[in-house]
């Protein structure tokens, strides 16, 4: 009987040590998240740089960063950003194929509380 009783005693001990910690991750918080161009010249490429600070507690890596057309092209820090510590994620968008409206996106994949972002640009082409 005690040495079920000691037994169960380490087990609830786990149990509770278990349940109270919790993993470390980084978290993202982007100083924007939408950039608007307003009017840009035909033929010209327009480019943002989209700057976040690591809030959580562990390095965010940045896996990817996939623009939704092959107008678009992006370029995105590739070491690990430490908690506390900025990254950036430079976006470009050529505008020399059609005039009008339009509206963009940017797909980040990370290890981050939120492992899929999404970053948008947007402006006219005259």
């Amino acid at each position: 009987m005690k040495k079920v009783l000691s037994i169960a005693t380490v087990l609830i001990a786990f149990v509770a040590v278990t349940a109270f910690t919790v993993a470390a991750i980084g978290e993202f918080k982007f100083e924007k998240e939408t950039h608007d161009f307003g009017e840009i010249p035909k033929s010209q490429a327009a480019s943002f740089e989209f700057k976040f600070t690591n809030v959580g507690d562990a390095p965010i890596i940045l896996s990817d960063v996939a623009p939704s057309c092959g107008c678009s092209v992006a370029d995105y820090s590739k070491t690990p950003v430490k908690p506390g510590e900025t990254g950036s994620i430079k976006v470009t968008f050529n505008a020399s194929t059609a005039t009008g409206p339009f509206t963009k996106s940017f797909t980040v994949k990370s290890n981050s509380k939120t492992p899929v972002k999404i970053l948008t640009i947007k402006g006219v082409v005259k």
